[in-house]
């Protein structure tokens, strides 16, 4: 099932399978999420819970019991109900369940809010706590932006200038190894050689907002002023861009299992909830 939200400037279009984004067009029918052809990357824009990125071997504890997750959870490949649909917003939700509870020992209920403003579609993530303790969690995005021009025709124009310090992966955990993506006025001209060993990770940006530059010009704005990390990835000769602003990352070689005590983890009171927003602005 598909659901389909619009106003005067753009449509966007969620499948309930993951609540995922698949299609934001403009009025023009200009497509700006990338297609899926498995040949490249079969997704579109999943959505990262209750983990972000890889856990040193699939595996974490809480109060000593072992539990496995793969890399980026499970919310992506579940089905979601709509709860709440207008022209222009629709509301997800997922809820925990037998199947959830044995592998995420947690009650919660996540809801993804998709909502359009104008030129821009904003995506809400609000997390709820249903159960009696503390609940540790990670939340991120995944949006493929597409890149019908020629990869090279592309940059980045980061919103401050900075030291670009990321973080290199080795066998899908975050090494303490880094680099400084070299900038030029704030830019990032793209080219396949700068993801030649996987995804760019930064644990933290000064920089709130990201816009893609098509041969100079501005084609899509990222703003993620609630995420503190930020992923950018693609693969070779695929004609995308992921964006993918995080709350949380992959576990180091270090890490000890325990999920409270992971690295970047939010952990919820009881009964509580928590919520994060992006957007994609078309440009």
């Amino acid at each position: 099932m598909t659901t389909t939200i619009s106003n005067s400037i753009l449509k966007a279009s969620i499948k309930h399978a993951g609540a995922e984004l698949f299609s934001l067009k403009d009025n023009q029918e200009n497509e700006y999420i990338w297609e899926g052809n498995p040949d490249f990357w079969g997704k579109h824009s999943p959505v990262l819970f209750p983990i972000v990125g890889t856990l040193k071997n699939n595996t974490y504890t809480i109060s000593e019991k072992e539990y496995h997750l793969p890399r980026h959870g499970f919310a992506r490949d579940m089905d979601f109900e709509l709860i709440e649909k207008t022209e222009n917003k629709a509301v997800f939700s997922l809820q925990s369940s037998e199947e959830t509870l044995q592998k995420y020992p947690f009650e919660f209920e996540l809801q993804l809010i998709y909502t359009l403003n104008e030129n821009a579609l904003e995506l809400e993530y609000k997390v709820i706590n249903k159960g009696k303790e503390k609940m540790p969690f990670s939340i991120g995005a995944h949006p493929a932006i597409a890149l019908p021009n020629h990869f090279e025709d592309y940059a980045l124009q980061f919103e401050k200038e900075e030291s670009l310090k990321y973080y290199l992966l080795e066998n899908d955990l975050i090494s303490s190894k880094t680099k400084i993506l070299e900038t030029k006025d704030n830019l990032v001209p793209l080219n396949y050689e700068l993801f030649s060993n996987d995804a760019l990770i930064f644990k933290t940006l000064e920089s709130k907002s990201l816009t893609i530059l098509n041969n100079s010009k501005p084609y899509i704005k990222v703003d993620y002023k609630d995420f503190p990390s930020l992923g950018i990835w693609t693969k070779e000769d695929a004609p995308f861009i992921c964006i993918e602003p995080w709350l949380g990352y992959s576990d180091t070689d270090e890490n000890t299992g325990d999920l409270y005590q992971k690295e970047g983890i939010l952990t919820l009171e009881a009964n509580k909830d928590f919520s994060a927003k992006f957007s994609i602005t078309t440009l």
